[in-house]
Formats: structure tokens, C-alpha cells, sequence
């Protein structure tokens, strides 16, 4: 039963889906790829399912042997919907991939414009962490020579974010030095 609930997210197939968790279906079962439902109906594309398995309490953040969850999957894929859908699930935006990239930096290489904006403004996703190629988001931007001069353009935004982030990451280690050495003066 619990292939069959797999399958049918996989088709988006919403009856079969609720006919499945009536019959007490396992929402978090796996298959062979260590898939799960929703993590069938996010590779199939089908909002409305993963809608559905979250709702009935599929946790978003499990991954799959591919390291990929709803939420790093849907970022890599411009799935801005699912991306949306996995948040609120709560996905946790730390989480990364087998090339251990968060959402932001696959979305960010393949010039996905609008799920880098709404990553940045609506999440914690960490803008300057670096993948186990040596890449941040910015860096797989620009090197990506995928993009249009608009989506250029548009990704300015992630520039800002980067920029802003170093430089309140440069503040905070300058405040720290500052309060150390202040401390150590007026020890007894």
C-alpha cells in the first residue's frame, strides 16, 4: 500500500492519494530510491499533491538517496510553488544536497530569478554558504554563463544580500575584537 500511495503522488493522482491515507497508507514510506510520497510528487511536478502529503503530515525535510528533499529539489527546479509549500511545511533551509548546496545555489546557477528572490526575502537560507565544489550562490550565478542579461540584472539582488551579509559578518567580528581588546584593558 505504502508503493501504491508513492505511485499515485508520483501521477499526481489526488483520489488515489486520499483513498491511500484513508486505508492508512505510510505518508513518510520509502522506495527503493528512498523516496517518499512527496517526494514523488515534487519530481513529478504536482503542487496539488505535495500540497495534500503535507497537509497529512509527510515531512518535508526527509531526504531521498539522492540527498534531494521537496525543498532543495524545487529550488534546483524553479518550482516556486512546491518551494512555497515545503517552507511553510517547515523545510529547513540548511539542509543541503549531494553537492552540498543549499536551495539558493542551484536556483541561483540555473537563473531561477524568482525562487532566489523569494528564498532571500522570505527564508534564512544562508546566502553565503559554500558547497562542497567551493561555490556559493553567487559565484554559480556568474560562472553559470546560463543566464540572460535580465536575469542578470535581477540577480542583483543576490549580489546586494551577498554584499550586505560579508559586510554584516565583517561588523560583527570587528565589534567582537573591539569588545575583547576592551575587556583585556581593564582586567585587574
Amino acid at each position: 500500500m505504502d508503493q501504491d500511495l508513492i505511485a499515485a503522488a508520483g501521477k499526481g493522482d489526488l483520489a488515489r492519494i486520499s483513498a491511500l491515507l484513508k486505508q492508512r497508507a505510510n505518508v513518510n514510506g520509502r522506495d527503493a530510491q528512498g523516496r517518499t510520497p512527496v517526494m514523488a510528487a515534487t519530481y513529478g511536478r504536482h503542487a496539488g499533491a505535495v500540497e495534500a502529503l503535507l497537509r497529512a503530515g509527510a515531512d518535508v525535510n526527509q531526504r531521498d538517496q539522492m540527498l534531494n528533499n521537496p525543498f532543495l529539489y524545487a529550488g534546483a527546479e524553479g518550482l516556486l510553488d512546491i518551494v512555497k509549500l515545503a517552507a511553510a511545511a517547515g523545510a529547513d533551509p540548511r539542509l543541503t544536497n549531494r553537492y552540498g548546496g543549499t536551495a539558493l545555489i542551484p536556483a541561483a546557477e540555473r537563473g531561477h530569478v524568482e525562487v532566489v528572490d523569494w528564498l532571500l526575502d522570505n527564508t534564512k537560507v544562508e546566502v553565503n554558504h559554500v558547497n562542497r565544489l567551493g561555490w556559493t550562490a553567487l559565484l554559480e550565478a556568474i560562472a553559470s554563463g546560463a543566464l540572460t542579461p535580465s536575469e542578470a540584472a535581477e540577480l542583483g539582488k543576490l549580489v546586494e544580500a551577498h554584499v550586505k551579509a560579508i559586510e554584516a559578518t565583517e561588523f560583527q567580528r570587528r565589534l567582537e575584537y573591539l569588545e575583547a581588546a576592551n575587556q583585556g584593558r581593564h582586567r585587574p
